[in-house]
């Protein structure tokens, strides 16, 4: 499968875009395209390439199943041109995925996984995610990296810790004793 994580669409702007971090109202995307960074605000429709999937007479389909398919027949090149003639899409489509749902799946859709796919391909960020079995059942070797990059540290204790005030005396954070008991 390819790695998608991290990579969204925005409707009504062309391209695709990269999480980058989180604001208070949103995220802030950077465009794969040409790299320009801004943030998208919850009132966008934003989606999840990871989240998108394709029809099928069966279950549906991951895209990122889909472009799997597309880059083991292209080798990791590009694939056809989300422009060419409605009859060779179809076609092309047809050969990746035979058991697609003909009533619900339309070229629209396929135009726009290819035209995804060629963008990802073009910035380089098509990556194959491989899953490893040792990480899924506990691999000895990694649990014992992350045993030793554990650090300990004491809590402080804030009722003796010394703060100064802008008057330069010394005053005790914490809960003040009086001289009652």
């Amino acid at each position: 499968m390819i790695d998608l994580h991290g990579i969204i669409s925005i409707a009504g702007m062309p391209g695709l875009f990269k999480v980058v971090a989180q604001s208070k109202n949103g995220v802030i995307v950077e465009a794969l395209a040409d790299k320009r960074r801004f943030p998208a605000f919850a009132s966008h429709k934003i989606s999840s390439l990871e989240d998108i999937g394709m029809f099928t007479d069966g279950d549906d389909k991951p895209i990122s199943e889909i472009m799997k398919l597309i880059y083991d027949k292209e080798n990791g090149g590009v694939c056809i041109d989300h422009k060419k003639d409605e009859k060779e899409i179809i076609e092309y489509f047809s050969s990746l995925v035979p058991d697609y749902d003909k009533d619900r799946v339309y070229t629209s859709n396929m135009r726009k996984l290819f035209g995804w796919y060629n963008q990802l391909q073009a910035t380089s960020n098509l990556k194959i995610k491989e899953i490893k079995e040792g990480a899924e059942q506990g691999d000895t070797k990694t649990d014992s990296l992350i045993k030793e990059k554990q650090i300990t540290h004491k809590p402080k204790d804030f009722n003796k810790v010394g703060i100064k005030t802008q008057a330069g005396n010394r005053k005790t954070a914490g809960v003040r004793k009086s001289g009652d008991a």
